[in-house]
């Protein structure tokens, strides 16, 4: 059997709106137990129920105090030093999902304090875990002593350290090589490092390089040629979590001063289930109210975006859930705000197409025409705004731009939310468009064959 592109667009989005449903649905509706799959893909657990994060004001969370030792820092330099902390702690946190953490400094006497409040997060354990290690980084020669024989292997016996320390790295990313496409980590150094790392690949090609974190080996690359830019690749046989997991130790390993935990507690919802309860039936309200505007405004052709716009906010749910997403209660109005919005290229469509209409041309060449020419403005309005997205978003981490997880957030639901919605306006409504179209034009045929 051959099936039509539209046919075949049509299947595509039953799959995936069943995965979606797979991942949104809770195991148990009822009395009746959703079949689960025995799957893992790296953190994710597809086994289990993928639990939506909540926020601070939801679901409460943990605050953790870190103090910075400063005894090798100038006191001129200390405050820099611990803005600098909180902006690589806050990296840090954000590599592992986007979270509406909050950060804050304090200086108290000769204390120098982080203050962590970790949404979602109730274990002491699992808030260390999430910050990593950050303890100081040093680069370092390792020493080996002479093989005794051909047979035998040089052993370690310690490291001589360099001036290179982890106050001159910038950033460490994962990347993937170019030939075979195998996960590698990307760093880069600032310009106080960049003259040191280029003099210290130079005098050691074909050396390995120890990268210490506390004087423990994290990773001992060898190197290949001089380096100059200050831009380097660390290669290996990385999996893709592992290359992940290198990074950010490397990124938690540049903080200027050491921290520790000076002390943990757990943090309350701010919010009752009562102001939750309401806002979230305020949002079913307002979109209830869009999907009759769209129907009777519009008629069949509303009732079938209507459905783009419930699969929209289907498709947006589990995204949510799979990045995770850290959701709190602005997140929630905003997402329905925006379920509310998605249906504006509909719209933009729908009026198009009431001009070609009233110009003469057919159905079939009217709905054609209307994506075709509605589209430019789509295109334009949407592009300005994902350019935003994405300067809010900052994802080269430029020091000038915002750094903040809460706006990271927003952005980042803001691309998805434009993303998804072009998808269901544009791909999804129209293919349904095609399709009641060609069974429309069938019962017409039908009826003049009578």
């Amino acid at each position: 059997m051959n099936l039509s592109k539209q046919h075949k667009v049509f299947i595509f989005i039953c799959i995936i709106t069943l995965l979606s449903l797979y991942v949104v649905l809770p195991t148990k509706i009822l009395n009746w137990e959703i079949p689960r799959i025995n799957l893992k893909i790296g953190n994710l657990d597809l086994s289990k129920e993928v639990e939506l994060k909540q926020g601070l004001d939801i679901k409460g969370g943990l605050q953790v105090t870190l103090v910075a030792d400063m005894k090798d820092i100038a006191q001129e330099d200390r405050i820099t030093a611990l803005e600098s902390s909180k902006t690589i702690i806050g990296r840090r946190i954000d590599m592992f999902g986007v979270s509406e953490s909050g950060i804050k400094t304090a200086v108290s006497g000769n204390e120098y304090r982080l203050i962590l409040e970790l949404p979602g997060v109730t274990d002491p354990q699992q808030a260390l875990d999430l910050i990593g290690q950050t303890a100081k980084m040093e680069f370092a020669l390792p020493e080996f002593t002479p093989a005794e024989t051909a047979t035998e292997s040089a052993s370690l016996t310690g490291f001589t350290p360099t001036d290179l320390t982890g106050a001159d790295l910038k950033r460490a990313q994962v990347t993937f090589e170019t030939q075979d496409r195998q996960p590698a980590v990307a760093i880069t150094f600032k310009d106080s490092g960049r003259e040191k790392f280029s003099k210290l690949t130079r005098e050691n090609i074909g050396k390995p390089i120890a990268i210490l974190l506390d004087g423990y080996p994290v990773t001992m690359p060898t190197v290949q040629v001089e380096i100059t830019d200050g831009n380097a690749q660390i290669t290996g046989s990385f999996s893709t979590l592992e290359a992940k997991e290198l990074a950010v130790q490397l990124n938690a390993g540049a903080l200027p001063a050491p921290v520790k935990v000076l002390s943990q507690k757990n943090i309350p919802a701010t919010l009752g289930a009562d102001s939750i309860h309401k806002s979230v039936t305020a949002g079913a309200v307002g979109l209830v109210m869009v999907i009759f505007f769209m129907i009777g405004n519009y008629g069949k052709m509303g009732f079938i975006a209507s459905i783009g716009l419930v699969l929209y906010g289907l498709f947006t749910l589990t995204l949510y859930k799979l990045i995770p997403v850290v959701l709190s209660l602005p997140g929630i109005a905003g997402f329905l705000l925006s379920v509310g919005m998605a249906v504006d290229s509909n719209i933009l469509i729908f009026e198009r197409y009431k001009e070609e209409i009233r110009s003469g041309r057919t159905w079939t060449v009217a709905l054609e025409l209307a994506f075709g020419r509605a589209w430019d403005s789509i295109k334009d309005a949407n592009t300005a705004t994902i350019i935003t997205g994405f300067i809010l978003f900052n994802p080269l981490d430029w020091d000038f731009l915002n750094t903040s997880g809460a706006v990271r957030g927003f952005a980042l639901t803001l691309i998805l939310g434009i993303f998804i919605s072009l998808f269901t306006g544009i791909i999804v409504t129209r293919n349904l468009l095609r399709l009641f179209y060609k069974s429309k034009t069938l019962e017409i045929k039908k009826s003049k064959i009578i």
